[in-house]
């Protein structure tokens, strides 16, 4: 048995750096801390915040008035900052600078009355704090190549997209594709929305893929990127399986494979990895590890103030 770990995978700058806010938080200010919707999607990360006095809330009517709050990575409409305002919370944002990215994009398009096409995960927290800052009555959310033909805008007009940051890369340009061909003048973003954190992990898993003949990547069923990148290796014909802890897998599944490859989403501590590792060595204790160099562990994003 050997076991090869993606090179690119767990904790991208942008969860880092929220995980971090909240930590820093809690030293600088102590429990209760609020944080608005889980920091990340990841129920390790989110359980273990519990333990040390975070209380995640899905509204601000919840937070005390005059309270501090943390935005979450995933980002809030603007319809929330203002309801955080008037409760006279004080507020500390960490959503991830390339969300932001797409925000200002999105104010910029309903700022020239441009058609937005958003695609997108309906319910997911970042897909409802990016819609906030299309002008409602310009907004057309997609979440498959199906709902494109639902659209009903002028062909002529001028039609412009942005995306949720942590799709799938390979199932995004099929869409965009067809969205040109229905649009010919379609704007694009400068650069394009979904996060180098998303490509990166997805580019790894296709090369665990090549190698392996079972994929595990760990991950939270709420977690976007993790979803994604077991489909990633699910359509490069490789059996993949998600978990959220490594009791969770099922060591049947390895039952007559040689080379197993272990990724993780963006918002995966490490430890969840190494424990997977543990349970598979469990079984085959002469398992050798097979990792790589990791070309994002220099790019960090500064943190705001606390």
């Amino acid at each position: 048995m050997e076991i090869y770990l993606a090179k690119t995978q767990g904790f991208c700058a942008g969860v880092a750096s929220a995980v971090t806010i909240v930590q820093k938080a809690l030293e600088k200010y102590g429990a209760p801390l609020y944080v608005f919707h889980e920091i990340v999607h990841n129920t390790y990360v989110v359980e273990e915040f519990k333990k040390k006095g975070v209380i995640f809330v899905e509204e601000v009517a919840e937070v005390p008035e005059g309270a501090r709050i943390i935005f979450s990575a995933h980002g809030v409409p603007p319809s929330v900052i203002a309801k955080s305002r008037e409760r006279r919370l004080q507020l500390v944002d960490a959503t991830c600078p390339l969300v932001t990215k797409v925000h200002n994009e999105a104010v910029k398009f309903s700022e020239k009355k441009f058609e937005t096409i958003l695609i997108g995960h309906k319910g997911h927290q970042e897909l409802i704090g990016t819609s906030g800052y299309v002008d409602g009555d310009l907004l057309h959310i997609i979440e498959n190549e199906m709902d494109i033909d639902e659209i009903e805008i002028d062909p002529e007009a001028q039609v412009a997209y942005i995306t949720q940051t942590t799709l799938s890369v390979d199932e995004t340009k099929i869409m965009i594709d067809k969205l040109k061909k229905k649009y010919p003048h379609l704007i694009a973003p400068l650069r394009s929305d979904l996060c180098y954190a998303t490509q990166n992990r997805q580019d790894a898993v296709k090369e665990l893929a090549r190698i392996c003949d079972i994929i595990i990547i760990c991950g939270s069923p709420k977690s976007s990127n993790s979803n994604r990148l077991r489909e990633t290796g699910q359509n490069q014909g490789i059996p993949s399986y998600i978990i959220d802890r490594a009791e969770q897998f099922d060591i049947k599944l390895l039952d007559g494979k040689q080379k197993v490859g272990i990724s993780s989403g963006a918002s995966v501590p490490r430890i969840i990895v190494e424990a997977l590792i543990e349970r598979i060595h469990e079984k085959y204790p002469e398992a050798s590890v097979h990792s790589f160099d990791n070309p994002e562990k220099k790019t960090v994003f500064p943190l705001p103030a606390i």
